[in-house]
Protein backbone atom coordinates (compact mmCIF):
# COMPACT_ATOMS: atom_id res chain seq x y z
CA UNK A 1 0.00 0.00 0.00
CA UNK A 2 1.18 3.37 -0.92
CA UNK A 3 2.24 5.34 1.84
CA UNK A 4 0.07 8.34 1.57
CA UNK A 5 -2.64 6.08 1.76
CA UNK A 6 -1.77 5.43 5.37
CA UNK A 7 -3.94 7.50 7.93
CA UNK A 8 -2.63 10.09 10.13
CA UNK A 9 -2.81 9.64 14.19
CA UNK A 10 -3.71 13.21 15.69
CA UNK A 11 -1.69 13.68 19.68
CA UNK A 12 -4.54 11.01 21.36
CA UNK A 13 -3.44 8.09 18.80
CA UNK A 14 -6.95 8.26 16.91
CA UNK A 15 -6.91 7.17 13.53
CA UNK A 16 -7.52 10.51 10.85
CA UNK A 17 -7.95 10.99 7.64
CA UNK A 18 -5.93 9.77 5.04
CA UNK A 19 -3.36 11.92 2.64
CA UNK A 20 -4.61 12.15 -0.64
CA UNK A 21 -2.86 10.67 -3.29
CA UNK A 22 -2.79 11.43 -6.56
CA UNK A 23 -4.10 9.44 -9.41
CA UNK A 24 -6.22 7.36 -6.89
CA UNK A 25 -9.95 7.72 -6.40
CA UNK A 26 -10.60 8.21 -2.83
CA UNK A 27 -12.90 5.55 -2.63
CA UNK A 28 -10.41 3.44 -3.49
CA UNK A 29 -7.54 4.62 -0.98
CA UNK A 30 -10.18 3.91 1.89
CA UNK A 31 -10.73 0.96 0.90
CA UNK A 32 -6.95 0.17 0.72
CA UNK A 33 -6.46 1.40 4.29
CA UNK A 34 -9.73 -0.62 5.74
CA UNK A 35 -8.17 -3.53 3.87
CA UNK A 36 -4.43 -3.31 4.98
CA UNK A 37 -6.04 -3.07 9.00
CA UNK A 38 -8.01 -5.88 8.37
CA UNK A 39 -5.48 -8.22 6.78
CA UNK A 40 -2.73 -7.27 9.76
CA UNK A 41 -5.29 -8.13 12.12
CA UNK A 42 -5.92 -4.61 13.56
CA UNK A 43 -9.49 -5.08 13.01
CA UNK A 44 -9.90 -8.83 13.79
CA UNK A 45 -12.39 -11.78 12.56
CA UNK A 46 -16.24 -10.98 13.77
CA UNK A 47 -15.34 -6.71 14.77
CA UNK A 48 -18.24 -4.96 13.41
CA UNK A 49 -16.92 -1.79 11.46
CA UNK A 50 -17.89 1.78 12.33
CA UNK A 51 -21.02 3.22 10.42
CA UNK A 52 -20.80 4.72 7.40
CA UNK A 53 -21.23 7.94 8.98
CA UNK A 54 -17.96 7.48 11.65
CA UNK A 55 -15.91 6.14 8.65
CA UNK A 56 -17.27 9.24 7.02
CA UNK A 57 -15.87 11.48 9.56
CA UNK A 58 -12.73 9.58 10.18
CA UNK A 59 -11.74 10.16 6.25
CA UNK A 60 -12.96 13.17 5.73
CA UNK A 61 -15.29 11.74 2.84
CA UNK A 62 -19.15 11.66 2.00
CA UNK A 63 -21.12 8.87 2.48
CA UNK A 64 -21.42 7.65 -0.55
CA UNK A 65 -17.78 7.47 -1.09
CA UNK A 66 -17.45 5.16 1.80
CA UNK A 67 -20.23 2.86 0.68
CA UNK A 68 -18.34 2.55 -2.48
CA UNK A 69 -15.34 1.82 -0.35
CA UNK A 70 -17.25 -1.09 2.00
CA UNK A 71 -19.09 -2.34 -1.40
CA UNK A 72 -15.39 -3.13 -3.04
CA UNK A 73 -14.27 -5.33 0.72
CA UNK A 74 -17.30 -6.92 0.29
CA UNK A 75 -16.64 -7.90 -3.06
CA UNK A 76 -13.36 -8.76 -2.06
CA UNK A 77 -14.88 -11.57 0.57
CA UNK A 78 -12.95 -9.22 3.46
CA UNK A 79 -16.63 -8.52 5.18
CA UNK A 80 -20.12 -9.00 5.54
CA UNK A 81 -23.08 -6.75 5.76
CA UNK A 82 -26.06 -7.46 7.74
CA UNK A 83 -29.39 -6.06 7.27
CA UNK A 84 -29.98 -4.40 10.53
CA UNK A 85 -27.63 -5.08 12.59
CA UNK A 86 -23.98 -3.65 10.38
CA UNK A 87 -20.98 -4.96 8.89
CA UNK A 88 -18.49 -7.27 10.04
CA UNK A 89 -15.26 -8.50 8.98
CA UNK A 90 -15.59 -12.09 7.53
CA UNK A 91 -14.33 -15.01 9.41
CA UNK A 92 -11.98 -17.35 7.99
CA UNK A 93 -13.85 -20.51 6.95
CA UNK A 94 -13.27 -23.21 9.17
CA UNK A 95 -12.88 -26.95 8.39
CA UNK A 96 -14.73 -29.01 10.22
CA UNK A 97 -13.75 -32.81 10.03
CA UNK A 98 -16.62 -35.71 10.30
CA UNK A 99 -14.57 -38.64 11.66
CA UNK A 100 -15.57 -41.58 13.61
CA UNK A 101 -14.20 -39.76 16.48
CA UNK A 102 -15.30 -36.47 15.66
CA UNK A 103 -15.00 -33.92 18.69
CA UNK A 104 -15.17 -30.03 18.70
CA UNK A 105 -12.23 -29.26 20.62
CA UNK A 106 -9.68 -31.46 18.99
CA UNK A 107 -11.52 -30.07 14.91
CA UNK A 108 -10.36 -26.04 16.07
CA UNK A 109 -7.35 -26.98 18.26
CA UNK A 110 -5.96 -28.00 15.05
CA UNK A 111 -6.56 -25.24 13.36
CA UNK A 112 -5.07 -23.09 15.96
CA UNK A 113 -8.85 -22.01 17.13
CA UNK A 114 -9.78 -21.23 20.49
CA UNK A 115 -12.71 -23.56 21.38
CA UNK A 116 -15.78 -22.84 23.91
CA UNK A 117 -19.02 -23.55 24.85
CA UNK A 118 -21.62 -23.17 27.26
CA UNK A 119 -24.80 -24.29 28.17
CA UNK A 120 -28.52 -22.46 27.17
CA UNK A 121 -31.17 -24.94 27.83
CA UNK A 122 -31.64 -28.20 29.87
CA UNK A 123 -34.93 -29.92 30.60
CA UNK A 124 -36.60 -33.58 30.51
CA UNK A 125 -38.55 -34.50 27.17
CA UNK A 126 -40.50 -37.08 25.75
CA UNK A 127 -38.75 -39.09 23.32
CA UNK A 128 -40.41 -39.05 19.94
CA UNK A 129 -40.02 -40.31 15.79
CA UNK A 130 -36.67 -40.35 15.09
CA UNK A 131 -35.29 -39.78 18.34
CA UNK A 132 -36.71 -42.67 19.97
CA UNK A 133 -35.86 -44.73 16.92
CA UNK A 134 -32.00 -43.21 16.92
CA UNK A 135 -31.81 -44.03 20.71
CA UNK A 136 -33.41 -47.29 20.93
CA UNK A 137 -35.77 -46.27 23.80
CA UNK A 138 -39.95 -46.50 23.42
CA UNK A 139 -41.78 -43.38 22.39
CA UNK A 140 -42.94 -41.30 25.10
CA UNK A 141 -39.23 -42.46 27.72
CA UNK A 142 -38.00 -39.81 29.30
CA UNK A 143 -34.90 -38.20 28.19
CA UNK A 144 -32.56 -35.49 29.15
CA UNK A 145 -32.34 -32.51 26.66
CA UNK A 146 -29.65 -30.20 26.62
CA UNK A 147 -29.01 -26.98 23.96
CA UNK A 148 -25.40 -25.61 23.86
CA UNK A 149 -23.71 -23.14 22.06
CA UNK A 150 -20.30 -23.65 20.52
CA UNK A 151 -17.39 -21.06 19.94
CA UNK A 152 -14.30 -20.42 17.80
CA UNK A 153 -12.34 -17.27 18.92
CA UNK A 154 -15.36 -16.07 20.60
CA UNK A 155 -17.79 -16.16 17.49
CA UNK A 156 -20.43 -18.34 17.63
CA UNK A 157 -20.07 -21.28 14.92
CA UNK A 158 -22.31 -24.18 15.83
CA UNK A 159 -25.70 -24.51 17.73
CA UNK A 160 -26.23 -28.50 19.44
CA UNK A 161 -29.24 -30.25 20.58
CA UNK A 162 -28.31 -33.35 22.72
CA UNK A 163 -30.81 -35.75 23.61
CA UNK A 164 -29.61 -38.79 25.97
CA UNK A 165 -31.54 -41.53 28.25
CA UNK A 166 -33.10 -39.47 31.20
CA UNK A 167 -32.05 -42.50 34.06
CA UNK A 168 -28.55 -43.41 32.44
CA UNK A 169 -27.39 -39.52 32.29
CA UNK A 170 -29.37 -38.13 34.97
CA UNK A 171 -27.59 -35.46 36.18
CA UNK A 172 -25.48 -34.48 32.95
CA UNK A 173 -26.46 -30.72 32.63
CA UNK A 174 -25.02 -29.45 35.55
CA UNK A 175 -21.72 -31.75 34.68
CA UNK A 176 -21.76 -29.92 31.62
CA UNK A 177 -21.88 -26.25 33.12
CA UNK A 178 -18.79 -27.47 34.92
CA UNK A 179 -16.98 -28.43 32.25
CA UNK A 180 -18.42 -27.29 29.15
CA UNK A 181 -17.36 -29.87 27.05
CA UNK A 182 -19.70 -33.08 26.13
CA UNK A 183 -16.76 -35.35 25.95
CA UNK A 184 -15.57 -34.68 29.33
CA UNK A 185 -19.23 -34.71 30.99
CA UNK A 186 -19.57 -38.30 29.52
CA UNK A 187 -16.84 -39.54 31.43
CA UNK A 188 -18.38 -38.64 34.44
CA UNK A 189 -20.67 -41.08 33.56
CA UNK A 190 -18.30 -44.13 32.73
CA UNK A 191 -18.28 -43.04 28.88
CA UNK A 192 -14.47 -42.79 28.13
CA UNK A 193 -14.68 -43.34 24.47
CA UNK A 194 -17.95 -43.01 21.83
CA UNK A 195 -17.62 -43.10 18.17
CA UNK A 196 -20.38 -41.79 15.61
CA UNK A 197 -22.55 -44.09 14.77
CA UNK A 198 -24.00 -42.20 11.15
CA UNK A 199 -24.23 -38.83 10.56
CA UNK A 200 -26.79 -36.79 8.27
CA UNK A 201 -26.16 -33.73 6.50
CA UNK A 202 -29.00 -31.07 5.30
CA UNK A 203 -28.84 -27.48 4.92
CA UNK A 204 -32.17 -24.99 6.00
CA UNK A 205 -32.81 -21.66 6.49
CA UNK A 206 -32.25 -20.99 10.37
CA UNK A 207 -35.41 -19.53 12.69
CA UNK A 208 -35.20 -15.67 13.71
CA UNK A 209 -33.61 -17.41 17.57
CA UNK A 210 -31.39 -19.68 15.86
CA UNK A 211 -29.78 -16.09 13.51
CA UNK A 212 -29.65 -14.45 16.55
CA UNK A 213 -27.67 -16.95 18.73
CA UNK A 214 -25.80 -17.82 15.75
CA UNK A 215 -25.09 -13.92 14.93
CA UNK A 216 -25.90 -14.22 11.48
CA UNK A 217 -28.54 -12.92 9.22
CA UNK A 218 -31.95 -14.84 9.37
CA UNK A 219 -31.76 -15.19 5.20
CA UNK A 220 -28.55 -17.40 5.10
CA UNK A 221 -28.63 -21.37 5.54
CA UNK A 222 -27.10 -22.71 8.11
CA UNK A 223 -25.50 -26.45 7.80
CA UNK A 224 -27.44 -28.99 9.82
CA UNK A 225 -25.78 -32.29 11.13
CA UNK A 226 -27.91 -35.20 12.77
CA UNK A 227 -25.86 -37.71 14.19
CA UNK A 228 -26.23 -40.15 16.50
CA UNK A 229 -22.92 -41.82 19.15
CA UNK A 230 -22.48 -45.02 20.47
CA UNK A 231 -20.51 -46.24 23.25
CA UNK A 232 -17.78 -49.12 22.88
CA UNK A 233 -20.60 -51.74 23.27
CA UNK A 234 -22.58 -50.33 20.43
CA UNK A 235 -24.67 -48.87 22.80
CA UNK A 236 -26.40 -45.06 22.03
CA UNK A 237 -25.14 -42.66 23.75
CA UNK A 238 -26.82 -39.74 22.71
CA UNK A 239 -28.91 -38.36 19.42
CA UNK A 240 -27.75 -35.09 18.52
CA UNK A 241 -28.70 -32.06 16.13
CA UNK A 242 -26.03 -29.56 15.39
CA UNK A 243 -26.62 -26.17 13.06
CA UNK A 244 -23.55 -24.69 11.91
CA UNK A 245 -22.92 -21.31 10.62
CA UNK A 246 -22.54 -21.98 7.33
CA UNK A 247 -20.77 -18.60 6.47
CA UNK A 248 -18.04 -19.62 8.70
CA UNK A 249 -18.22 -23.48 8.77
CA UNK A 250 -17.48 -26.27 5.95
CA UNK A 251 -17.89 -29.76 6.74
CA UNK A 252 -15.03 -31.91 5.29
CA UNK A 253 -15.09 -36.00 5.14
CA UNK A 254 -11.77 -37.51 3.74
CA UNK A 255 -12.35 -41.42 3.00
CA UNK A 256 -8.73 -41.69 2.46
CA UNK A 257 -8.07 -40.66 6.46
CA UNK A 258 -11.34 -41.89 8.29
CA UNK A 259 -9.21 -41.90 11.43
CA UNK A 260 -8.46 -38.31 10.91
CA UNK A 261 -10.32 -37.02 14.52
CA UNK A 262 -9.78 -40.18 16.10
CA UNK A 263 -6.18 -38.87 18.09
CA UNK A 264 -8.15 -37.20 20.57
CA UNK A 265 -7.77 -36.74 24.21
CA UNK A 266 -10.53 -36.52 26.07
CA UNK A 267 -9.56 -33.51 28.05
CA UNK A 268 -9.55 -31.51 24.76
CA UNK A 269 -12.44 -32.38 23.26
CA UNK A 270 -16.17 -31.20 23.19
Amino acid sequence: MHDDAVPQQDQKGDRMAIDREPGVTLWRQIERVLADEIQRGIMTPGAQLATEHQLAERFGANRHTVRRAIRELKTRGLIRVEQGRGTFVHENVMDYALGPRTRFSANLKAQERRPAGMLLEAAAVAATGRVAEGLGVAEGAPLIYLTTLSFADNVPVSLGRHYLDFDRFRGIDEVFRETPSMTLALTRFDIHDYTRGRTRITARMPSAEEAGLLRQPPNRPVLKTEYIDVDVNGRPVQYGITLFAGDRVQIVTDPRNPDATDRTDASTSM
